[in-house]
């Protein structure tokens, strides 16, 4: 998929520049490829076009639930649509929260992934300390959920919050510590304490600099 992306996202930029006096069109359009076996296009365009996502319906969202099929389709839904969607108003709390309650496991990760676009401004978040409250009644629904993806989700929403208001999180996760995966708790604390998921991998994977040779580093007659 990685080496699909650039070419994917230049066909949804095409699309959305095709739509661009018509969004309502591209709503169609992104819903119509979703629904017919290329998700990853049809979520695409609506990363290219954010403002489109104000023009969608919640029946229309919710409609795209089921084409959820691996972490990837999941985490493109949840982050140029749901996510941003519930942002502006268009999904409510509500929404989000029985999603959480879904046997299918890619809606539940979903509600998870929906909380990034409120917190991480590169999503386009624009509250000064993220949106607390919404974030953690979500992790909280899901806090005994083993899954390995809601797990992974689970620290994925916490660590992003985790920028915006640690002592939010810092006190959900000492409150909660006994039900936490220890996976969640490394991570976030990790975070916490580094800014990192995972220093230890991140050093490990750092270039070490070359010592200098002994040419360089002699000084001049």
């Amino acid at each position: 998929m990685a080496g699909r992306v650039p070419r994917i996202r230049a066909q949804a930029r095409a699309i959305a520049r095709e739509h661009k006096h018509a969004p309502a069109t591209l709503v169609d359009k992104g819903i119509e490829l979703a629904l017919t076996g290329n998700d990853p296009l049809g979520f695409e365009c609506f990363r290219a076009a954010p403002k489109a996502v104000a023009l969608m319906s919640p029946a229309q969202i919710q409609r795209l639930l089921p084409v959820l099929s691996g972490w990837c389709s999941t985490d493109c839904f949840g982050s140029f649509i749901s996510g941003v969607a519930w942002r502006q108003g268009v999904l409510t709390d509500q929404h989000i929260l029985a999603w959480t309650r879904s046997e299918h496991l890619w809606t539940r990760r979903a509600a998870l992934v929906s909380t990034v676009p409120l917190n991480q401004p590169a999503r386009g978040a624009t509250a000064p300390r993220g949106e607390a409250r919404r974030t953690l009644a979500v992790c909280e629904r899901l806090i005994d959920d083993r899954e390995d993806m809601i797990v992974k989700g689970l620290s994925w929403a916490l660590r992003v919050l985790a920028v915006k208001d640690p002592e939010a999180v810092v006190a959900f996760v000492d409150k909660h510590r006994e039900r936490l995966a220890a996976r969640v708790i490394r991570e976030t604390n990790n975070k916490l304490r580094t800014g990192l998921k995972n220093p230890k991998k991140a050093k490990a994977a750092k270039p070490h600099k070359r010592p200098p040779t002994r040419a360089k580093s002699a000084r001049k007659p």
